[in-house]
């Protein structure tokens, strides 16, 4: 009933192939939504893309990597086939992606040899199979030479046989079906002491290159005198740390430095964008650190929406204020301005540290273990339920065609990120404003600075015993 701190963990699948075959296509189809950059043209995706979805109840994700030339000797082919190795290394499924139209060829043949020594389950997606017709007139047989043993004819463009091929890795992987997520249950139940989560905060440390998190974690690590040990991850470059602070453990995790598409393909880091994902997943609170004399970049706000996506708590850590200090800039203003920028993440609170001179650094970790009590915390029903009739009082919900909505009762009904359904009689006529609206008067009653979800559904009516008939006894 209960969704757990840490998420279901999804098993990886990687999209592997020749350029132009149709992988990011694939990717796109199995996303949901145009995620990757789609063009008739060899070599556009250079570095890997990855995405979540759920198939018939399973978690997986999905990665989608560059076009892999084994023997190509081109500096930048080089280094896509090494990413894409990278992506085969954490994969627990790999589908070789081939033209169905233009046949097997030679390097099929050789990339197919590269996979099999990976020890992965393997599968082969013959694509641009539009048809029944144009099936008939490709050389499936063919295909079945690579020696992975079923083929399955695809059209990623037009979602053909794309089911059936997801089905044959999950029974290969032999998937369990993930429980729904509270909200989504037939009949939410409210969360109850004895569930709520307990023990060790993970707090994943993340950023894009050169913000100084190395030099942070080193100052955070350094300063604290209480490390238990360095335990590996469960990936070469995510290490991570016991420490105890304040009574207080935490397990943290350095990641990788998270890199802009255009310099992946420029050089192809040691460390793995998929393994931050990882390390973000696996976390209660992420610390995110941004460089004062140029945050609020591009790549800082993809990597912020990832954290605000996955719901998980948040801590804006600005690093180089020493720097910033110099040259003027004050806290408030700073603060105004990113939060311009970053709208979506105005809820977190935001730290100012110096990494070089160790200013601030322990402070991350107070704010974390406060993020965690609100993340972990269980709101009473009475408390919440008054909250909801004063909003209406003052600011009842919006009419729906000239009918009032009334929103009757409101329980939590999950933790870590704290998850309420509020019953109401027309959920479908509740817009987003007036959702916002609500989010921000429990985060005010409440005092929350972690994400939270509100869930609008629509009241059962209980069913009535029928009318008893004119002189009928009880």
């Amino acid at each position: 009933m209960i969704a757990p701190a840490a998420p279901t963990p999804r098993a990886l699948v990687a999209l592997v192939g020749r350029p132009n075959v149709g992988k990011s296509t694939l990717f796109n189809r199995l996303a949901g939504r145009r995620v990757a950059i789609v063009q008739d043209v060899p070599g556009v995706t250079r570095d890997r893309n990855y995405a979540d979805f759920t198939f018939d109840g399973r978690a997986l994700s999905v990665v989608d990597t560059g076009g892999f030339e084994p023997e190509s000797r081109d500096r930048l082919i080089s280094q896509v086939r090494q990413q894409a190795q990278l992506a085969v290394e954490e994969a627990a499924a790999v589908v070789l992606v081939v033209d169905g139209r233009e046949g097997l060829t030679g390097v099929d043949r050789a990339v197919a040899e590269l996979l099999r020594r990976a020890g992965k389950p393997l599968f082969v997606a013959v694509n641009k199979v539009d048809t029944a017709r144009t099936e008939e007139d490709i050389p499936l047989a063919d295909f079945y030479q690579l020696g992975f043993g079923e083929v399955h004819s695809v059209s990623a463009e037009h979602g053909r046989g794309v089911g059936d091929l997801v089905e044959a890795i999950i029974e290969k992987l032999a998937l369990p079906e993930a429980p729904p997520p509270p909200e989504e249950a037939e009949e939410p139940e409210e969360v109850s002491e004895a569930d709520r989560p307990k023990g060790d905060i993970r707090l994943a440390i993340v950023g894009r290159p050169n913000v100084g998190k190395s030099t942070f974690v080193n100052s955070l690590l350094g300063q604290e005198r209480f490390v238990v040990s360095d335990v590996p991850g469960t990936t070469r470059d995510s290490i991570d740390s016991i420490v105890d602070h304040r009574g207080q453990r935490f397990v943290v995790t350095d990641t990788a430095g998270i890199r802009r598409k255009s310099a992946i393909a420029q050089r192809v880091e040691a460390y793995s964008v998929v393994r931050a994902m990882k390390a973000i997943d696996r976390a209660e609170v992420v610390a995110c650190l941004l460089d004062a004399t140029e945050a609020g970049v591009e790549q800082d706000a993809r990597l912020l929406g990832l954290v605000a996506e996955k719901a998980k708590a948040l801590v804006v850590v600005v690093n180089k204020w020493d720097i910033a200090e110099r040259e003027g800039a004050t806290q408030d203003w700073y603060r105004k301005e990113l939060y311009k920028r970053l709208p979506f993440v105005a809820f977190a609170p935001m730290l100012f540290v110096s990494a070089k001179e160790g200013r601030g650094v322990t402070r991350v970790l107070d704010r974390a273990a406060r993020l965690v009590e609100q993340y972990r915390a269980r709101f009473p029903t009475p408390a919440l339920n008054e909250l909801l009739e004063a909003i209406q009082e003052k600011h009842p919900a919006p009419l729906a065609k000239g009918h009032p909505v009334k929103l009757y009762y409101v329980a939590q009904v999950a933790y870590a990120p704290p998850t309420f359904v509020i019953q109401c009689n027309r959920p479908e006529a509740i817009g987003e404003p007036y959702r916002r609206f609500v989010e921000n008067r429990f985060r005010e009653a409440f005092g929350l600075d972690v994400p939270m979800r509100l869930v609008f559904r629509e009241r059962k009516r209980r069913s009535r015993p029928p009318p008893r008939k004119r002189g009928q006894r009880t």
